[in-house]
């Protein structure tokens, strides 16, 4: 399979790297950039944008990346309260004022943003595609939700509602909602392709999303999908319901015009590597990219603190969360050996992050699904590119 794009003979172990993921892992369709100093030293691509592999995977290709969506709302937010216009401890319901529903009143930005609000699931059957098609239904349904435990007690992965939980204090604050400020604020300025919802006329260059499909016998990483919400209640239920209420994608799957239209940045955001790999260097060297700010160093330090770690009540598995971002957990789910790094995983093997101590910014992106928390192709970009710094 023909690689195409730059790559700095300095990162030839990453190219060298992800020829391999072309060759042995079955990979289809595939992007990898890495930044450095606020350059890309890495920008490749090659494979097909289809299953049927009659589409050429081209420079300008998207494809749905999933749950770094909610790393780069978090950047929205983050953009706010350097602006001093959003403060981290104060009350969500000062921004939103239907949000103090349900004993909610005192739940803070930053137990929000870390995901220790209890507010991971509706528990009330909402119409199909709701989440897809209405925000201020979807909002107005989270704002009246009751925590599904005290708020602080726990932490537990936003799966599905993230999204419009940050995306709507942006709202209220700014007045412009979350897919125009990513555009207007970093999508625009970065000259970068990350959309949170688009138009027909991107459709020729997303690629077609392939699940993923366990092999004979392999057991199922999340084995409660599978139980009936009538035999559950606490922590259990929620942990259900979390993946079910809002549904993590429409019943006709994500190639779906619905799909890409969608605001649902919790999840149905589309972009590239290059995109990703520009928004964490950016963040992770002087806080710009090329004369264009994204965020400062104070506030990144802030938000790349650990303010949740250990067992995570939805996903039942080890977990460290600082604001909005998914942080290098070592020996358990570790982003290269930096030990500030910070970014987010996206379903199927998709992955972001960006490494302060080294100014860098790494992306993948890829239309296979394979294993969600660690997949043998991020493990080996990653390692190629620390054995190349």
């Amino acid at each position: 399979m023909v690689i195409h794009g730059s790559c700095h003979p300095r990162f030839a172990p990453v190219r060298e790297a992800f020829e391999r993921n072309l060759r042995d892992h079955n990979e289809i369709g595939a992007a990898v950039a890495v930044a450095l100093d606020g350059e890309l030293v890495v920008d490749l691509w090659a494979g097909w944008q289809d299953h049927a592999r009659t589409l050429p995977w081209t420079q300008d290709t998207i494809v749905n990346v999933w749950s770094v969506g909610k790393a780069v709302t978090a950047v929205c937010l983050l953009r706010l309260v350097e602006r001093g216009l959003v403060e981290l401890d104060a009350p969500v319901a000062r921004y939103w004022p239907e949000f103090a529903q349900a004993g909610k009143s005192a739940i803070s930005v930053r137990t929000l943003m870390s995901h220790q609000a209890g507010l991971q699931a509706v528990a009330r059957p909402l119409p199909p595609g709701y989440n897809l098609t209405n925000w201020e239904g979807m909002c107005a349904a989270l704002a009246a939700q009751q925590p599904w435990w005290p708020p602080g007690s726990h932490f537990g992965y936003h799966t599905n509602t993230f999204g419009f939980l940050l995306g709507e204090i942006v709202r209220r604050v700014d007045g412009r909602s979350i897919d125009r400020f990513l555009q207007e604020e970093l999508s625009q300025p970065l000259g970068i392709d990350f959309h949170f919802g688009f138009g027909p006329e991107l459709d020729g260059r997303t690629a077609e999303w392939i699940p993923y499909q366990r092999a004979e016998g392999e057991p199922n990483d999340r084995p409660w999908l599978e139980r009936d919400p009538a035999t559950l209640q606490g922590i259990e239920l929620a942990r259900l319901l979390a993946y079910r209420n809002p549904p993590p994608h429409p019943e006709g799957g994500t190639n779906t015009r619905l799909w890409r239209a969608s605001v649902y940045p919790s999840t149905s955001g589309h972009g590239n590597a290059r995109a990703i790999a520009t928004i964490f260097g950016g963040i992770s060297a002087a806080g710009e990219w090329h004369g264009h700010h994204i965020l400062g160093e104070a506030t990144r330090d802030e938000a790349i603190q650990i303010h949740a770690d250990g067992e995570d009540a939805v996903l039942g598995r080890p977990n460290r969360f600082g604001l909005g971002f998914q942080l290098t957990n070592p020996g358990i789910r570790p982003l290269g050996p930096g030990q500030r790094s910070f970014g987010h995983y996206g379903n199927g093997a998709i992955l972001g992050f960006g490494d302060p101590d080294g100014r860098i910014g790494f992306g993948y992106v890829c239309n296979r699904a394979g294993r969600s928390w660690r997949d043998p192709r991020n493990i080996a970009l990653v390692d190629a590119l620390y054995a190349s710094v």
